[in-house]
């Protein structure tokens, strides 16, 4: 039996490598919701495994939400809103499977709902040494030659905000999601374009700024205009490559 997918090469043990490779194959759809995994003595044999080590690995996934074991029927795979989806390998799945606009839609909204109150917090309690690395970041966003510098940059800002609201919340859900908010701050770069990147720092500037006098309403405003504004440009630019 062929392994519906090779081990991952970052994988360090046999447990590793049989999550990465089912969980790939369930995030991208050749183990869709509702179908059957095969058989224990299959997997067993597929990936060289014993089966202590696929019992722990099916338990890591079903951890995740993505499979249930039922007796004397197999292990099923859930459907996708059971998954624990701020679960960073799972995120991280998505992502190399190529992220359609459907998630990239759902991180949108999922960011607009805590991301404009987490920069109004910031505005009740930044300090000057916060409000400084962000103005820092800022300007590292505008000398950025490369989508991934910009990126890099973008997200440190963001992770900034989010530590200056002391809310211990706030700064843990930043970094379950990491990987997806780089991706998506990658995908809506401006870098190539002076014009539309100078006007995304001066976006990002205003929520600094406000931040910076304590305006909360005004950060919210401010990082909500960004969040949309990032949305706009992956949908612009999917529509050009559609034409």
């Amino acid at each position: 039996m062929t392994p519906l997918l090779a081990p991952s090469a970052g994988a360090r043990t046999s447990h590793e490598a049989v999550v990465e490779a089912l969980g790939q194959a369930i995030v991208d759809g050749r183990l869709p919701p509702g179908a059957l995994l095969p058989r224990d003595e299959q997997l067993i044999e597929s990936y060289g495994v014993s089966r202590t080590v696929l019992r722990e690995a099916m338990k890591t996934l079903a951890a995740k939400g993505m499979i249930e074991p039922r007796a004397r029927v197999g292990t099923r795979v859930r459907p996708r809103t059971d998954w624990t989806m701020f679960d960073a390998q799972l995120l991280r799945w998505h992502l190399e499977a190529s992220p359609t606009p459907a998630f990239l839609g759902a991180l949108f909204e999922m960011r607009g709902a805590f991301e404009p109150f987490a920069a109004g917090l910031a505005a009740r309690h930044a300090d000057a040494a916060a409000v400084g690395e962000m103005r820092a970041e800022v300007a590292r966003m505008r000398a950025a030659e490369d989508q991934t510098a910009f990126a890099r940059a973008d997200l440190q800002l963001h992770r900034t905000i989010l530590s200056a609201t002391e809310n211990p919340f706030f700064h843990s859900l930043g970094s379950l999601i990491e990987a997806a908010l780089l991706t998506v701050l990658r995908l809506s770069s401006p870098v190539g374009h002076p014009d539309r990147q100078a006007e995304v720092c001066a976006q990002h500037d205003r929520i600094v700024d406000a931040i910076a006098r304590g305006d909360a309403v005004g950060a919210e405003a401010a990082m909500a205009g960004v969040i949309g504004s990032g949305r706009d440009r992956i949908a612009d630019e999917w529509e050009e490559a559609d034409a």
